[in-house]
């Protein structure tokens, strides 16, 4: 039971609500919104919504640092309840984790990835390649779309639905037999199992029908809407493992972002043929087509430019709820407020070298890799708030891959006893 002092403190902390958090909820809708019908000049609609996008989903990957309690009762053959009850088994809900070699092989895949792109714009017809892409991403968005827009949809669905009818899972599986090599689609059968309730459905219909419009005219506001979510469900679940796993990550990327950026024409051509979700777009001059080309003169900003500074930011940020020793139960509230020094100077320091990006590129009329001036930003200003506050050791010893380490050495532990037993036995 928890006393009256821990019952207040919760009751505390389940009270405040984090103004930034709310504002960027806000700045995301409205700048969308406003974006429709008056012209804002796209360096200053590019940073705010990056920076909103940022804010809200490295506070929605708080979730990864919840605890999962299991009580597992062992019970007697005939169904009673055996007298010893094993104590609550705790572990951290990390969703999908990056390991070393993962991250040291992430620019080789990506740079395949890319590569196998270009050419397919280069020899192949572009409106195929864009149809396949784009029914593969409109899948994924609706998804997508579908996850972001359920918490919300959650409670307000609450206020007339009863919540026995809201939350009730359905389950659908299926298994489909297939004769191709294990490395591309795994063992045969192929198991597929879909849980769902009334929130998802009521959150894929809306998903569902932006998708579509999307898929009609490709619009850029819509454009955006899928963006905004694929950038918002991955931060959110995924998972760098450590600092130092992060910093391979970032180091390798910038190299690979210089290279397929200034050494060849392989990224500027794909970015500008590839007409999918994989971008976030802003007016250039006007909302008024031009004449010439009768569409909009747009600016893009990758995906990856905001997602992965975003995986390395979330990691700051569950850091720093670490050390500010926040409440670590099966529900972690994002509005809980707690210092967080590391999160707020390298999202500054992410902001500062989004701006040097984009006035490089004015400057000089020329596409920039923003992982050249968003890596050091990342990367320098973390290490810089380590040395001030004197917790270097700290920083590079942070793991979310702490409880499947004990796990290991704990079945390590077991087998090597096994195995003296059975020594002594056939000794």
């Amino acid at each position: 039971m928890q006393d009256s002092s821990e019952t207040a403190a919760t009751a505390k902390s389940s009270s405040n609500t984090n103004g930034l958090l709310v504002l960027s909820y806000g700045t995301l809708i409205g700048i969308w919104t406003v974006s429709q019908f008056i012209f804002i000049p796209y360096q200053l609609h590019l940073m705010v919504m990056v920076a909103s996008i940022l804010y809200v989903a490295c506070h929605w990957s708080l979730t990864l640092c919840e605890e999962v309690s299991d009580d597992d009762n062992d019970k007697n053959k005939d169904g009673g309840d055996n007298n010893e009850v094993k104590s609550k088994n705790k572990r951290i809900n990390i969703g999908e984790t990056l390991s070393k070699e993962d991250a040291m092989s992430f620019p080789i895949i990506g740079s395949l990835s890319l590569f196998s792109m270009y050419l397919a714009f280069k020899f192949l017809d572009r409106a195929l390649v864009n149809l396949l892409i784009g029914c593969y991403f409109c899948i994924l968005g609706t998804l997508s779309m579908t996850a972001s827009a359920s918490p919300f949809l959650s409670s307000l669905l609450s206020l007339f639905v009863p919540s026995s009818i809201s939350d009730k899972t359905y389950t659908i599986k299926k298994s489909i037999n297939h004769s191709l090599p294990t490395f591309l689609l795994g063992e045969s059968p192929l198991e597929f199992m879909i849980e769902f309730n009334l929130v998802d459905i009521v959150s894929f219909i809306p998903s569902a029908i932006t998708t579509y419009f999307y898929f009609q005219d490709k619009y850029w506001a819509l454009n955006n809407v899928l963006g905004i979510s694929f950038c918002l469900q991955g931060i959110q679940r995924f998972s760098l493992g450590t600092y130092k796993i992060g910093a391979i990550l970032l180091t390798g990327l910038f190299f690979y972002d210089i290279f397929w950026v200034f050494g060849t024409e392989v990224m500027v051509t794909v970015a500008k043929n590839l007409d999918g979700p994989i971008k976030i777009l802003f007016p250039r001059d006007s909302l008024i087509k031009n004449t010439d080309t009768g569409k909009l003169d747009l600016s893009l900003l990758g995906l990856g430019d905001i997602v992965i500074p975003g995986f390395f930011l979330a990691l700051l940020l569950r850091f720093d709820a670490i050390n500010a020793n926040i409440p670590r139960t099966n529900f972690v509230n994002v509005h809980h407020p707690f210092p967080k020094p590391y999160f707020h100077s390298c999202l500054i320091a992410y902001l500062f070298g989004l701006g040097l990006t984009l006035f490089i590129m004015v400057k000089f009329n020329s596409a920039q890799p923003a992982l050249l001036y968003l890596v050091p930003a990342c990367l320098g200003s973390s290490m810089i708030t380590a040395l001030v506050r004197n917790e270097i050791k700290e920083l590079f010893e942070y793991s979310e891959e702490q409880e499947e380490d004990e796990e290991e050495q704990e079945k390590e532990n077991i087998l090597s006893k096994e195995e003296q037993e059975k020594v002594k036995k056939d000794s």
